[in-house]
């Protein structure tokens, strides 16, 4: 029986760990100005990438567990969505709370399609744009941070619009969220409806 203290696991609680320690950078103010936003995406950017590193262990050494396969979707959901809410905050020139609403809104639709899938005894593949939902949460996140203490960077003579980055990547999350709310939705849609007509067939041929 896998243990509930193995690798894998214990870079998912790591990363949940990560999560009011970054909250307390973003709220406390406790480093100076231009090192608090490398400091908060230093912590948020550790988090992140671990969680391609537990899922990568977890498979390579036989670890995957009915608890990691908990942790991990939640792990990444808390990192987000702990992220995006401070940032109204931190920046609220950039991030209006009603980006934040529609993206966790997006979660909890995504999670309640998956409920009803299963009691259905159906499966919901992860789409491809849901995939990319999760990179461009994190460039949004951590270019917003940036875009905090900085305009613009000037990167060996060319400028770099660090805003109009952070502007850039919070609508492209934006875009992404609804596109993949509604690939999800439709492939839920189809194959309930598949699901139900099948069924309808069976039944009047048993009739």
């Amino acid at each position: 029986m896998p243990s509930l203290l193995n690798l894998p696991n214990s870079i998912t609680l790591s990363r949940i760990a990560c999560i009011p320690v970054l909250i307390w950078v973003l709220s406390s103010h406790y480093f100076a100005p231009g090192v608090e936003e490398w400091v908060a995406n230093g912590i948020f950017l550790l988090a992140a990438i671990s969680d391609g590193l537990d899922g990568y262990l977890a498979r390579k050494n036989h670890q995957i567990s009915t608890v990691g396969m908990l942790l991990d979707p939640m792990a990444d959901k808390l990192l987000i969505a702990s992220g995006l809410i401070m940032l109204v905050h931190y920046t609220p020139s950039l991030m209006p709370p009603w980006i934040v609403v529609l993206v966790l809104g997006r979660e909890f639709l995504i999670t309640g399609l998956r409920s009803v899938a299963a009691r259905e005894g159906l499966a919901i593949q992860a789409r491809d744009v849901g995939k990319l939902k999760m990179v461009v949460q994190i460039v949004a996140v951590v270019s917003t941070i940036f875009a905090h203490g900085w305009y613009q960077w000037n990167i060996f003579g060319m400028i770099l619009g660090v805003r109009f980055v952070a502007t850039l990547a919070i609508w492209f999350m934006v875009a992404v969220t609804l596109i993949s709310a509604v690939e999800y939705f439709s492939a839920f849609w189809g194959k309930l409806s598949r699901s139900r007509q099948s069924a309808a067939a069976a039944a009047q041929q048993s009739s």
